[in-house]
């Protein structure tokens, strides 16, 4: 299932190609450093040898096993119509802005620190603004400041934008945060967009409550993205998709995404309809491997004394409070030291640090040795 740590540095990969020719290790984007599974690459191979890659179309495989999907693992029923391909989550996140900028409504809130994506505004939605409520350290573990998200809601506000489960924090919202998410979507009227891409890694053993699902009202209001690129490591091949229930909503999205991007390719598809379809037994082995890769993190990460990080209840991303260790940059200090990881201002939070897990279990030892020394130099 594991590739070496070293398989990439001479690929493609984004990831590996920031630091090429040096001795850093690439910790930060978040896709995994695991091949996918046989299923998707069997697959890929298949079509491959067909030799033809003309325009395709949405096959039924596809959304039967999204519906399948939703229904075996969140208990959630979706109609086909319900369904929309797309090149990827971010242009989704996108989508929603205009729907809420073309209603007259130029402000959308998320809760900080969040991926930057959340963050950012677009060129071609003059005056919007993304704002950002702040997220609070209770019981050990990172919670939504509600009242202050409520706080920062005005009459401009038309989008709430959830990232579920929350990237970077690592967090896997329970049904009450999620109610209480909803109370506050409700009561201001807000078109709700829940991006869930990490939905399928979930490593405390709950079960992923989609939004749209707590009941009637939820499901109007909301657009849910999901894809299986981070669970299976195939984001390169942007295939994702929104479902959206409600009839008007979905047609307003369709209408502002209208040739905005171009169509799922043929392989992006081919590669997840063989995710859903023949992915389960490799995603179970996967989780267990990323559990304990997370908890070895955080007893290594938290032995400093310096640094600080908080259980990760889903995702394959640590999120680490750096502002013990008494540098100006913790990024660029540690990617000195040879660890790469995300600055965490670019999620809203400086002095933090996100470092990505979902790699082999010796590539993460020898960051955390690092890490540790890294630590110790600063003392």
């Amino acid at each position: 299932m594991l590739q070496s740590s070293d398989s990439r540095a001479h690929s493609d990969s984004d990831k590996w190609h920031k630091y090429s020719g040096t001795n850093i290790l690439p910790m930060w984007i978040a896709d995994t450093e695991f091949l996918a599974a046989p299923a998707i690459n069997d697959a890929l191979q298949s079509r491959i040898e067909h030799g033809v890659f003309g325009y395709g179309y949405t096959q039924p495989r596809f959304i039967n096993g999204i519906i399948h999907h939703c229904r075996s693992q969140y208990d959630w029923h979706v109609d086909a119509d319900w369904i929309i391909p797309l090149t990827g989550c971010v242009p989704g996140l996108n989508f929603s802005r205009a729907i809420a900028y073309l209603r007259g409504k130029k402000r959308a809130v998320t809760v900080e620190p969040v991926y930057p994506h959340l963050r950012k505004t677009s060129a071609i939605l003059p005056g919007y603004e993304n704002a950002g409520s702040p997220c609070i350290l209770e019981n050990g573990r990172w919670v939504p400041d509600f009242d202050a998200l409520e706080a920062n809601i005005n009459d401009e506000t038309g989008l709430l934008l959830l990232c579920h489960p929350h990237n970077p924090i690592g967090r896997a919202y329970t049904d009450t945060e999620l109610a209480r998410y909803h109370d506050i979507a409700k009561k201001y009227d807000l078109l709700v967009c829940s991006d869930e891409i990490h939905c399928d890694i979930v490593l405390n053993d709950t079960r992923h409550r989609p939004f749209a699902s707590l009941d009637d009202d939820a499901r109007d209001r909301t657009i849910t993205l999901m894809a299986m690129s981070k669970t299976y490591n195939i984001a390169g091949l942007s295939c994702a998709f929104a479902i959206i229930p409600n009839a008007t909503l979905r047609q307003e999205y369709r209408r502002v995404s209208a040739g905005m991007t171009g169509d799922v390719n043929v392989l992006g598809m081919t590669a997840s309809i063989a995710a859903l379809e023949h992915g389960e037994k490799w995603r179970r082995k996967m989780i267990t491997y990323l559990r304990e890769n997370a908890q070895l993190a955080e007893k290594r990460i938290n032995a400093t004394g310096k640094l600080h990080m908080t259980p990760v209840e889903a995702t394959f991303l640590a999120w680490i409070d750096a502002r013990g260790l008494g540098v100006d940059n913790p990024q660029r200090y540690f990617e000195e030291h040879g660890v790469g990881m995300n600055d965490g201002a670019d999620f809203g939070a400086p002095g933090f640090v996100r470092l990505n897990f979902g790699c082999p279990r010796d590539m993460l030892e020898e960051a955390l040795a690092r890490i540790e020394k890294a630590v110790a130099a600063a003392s």
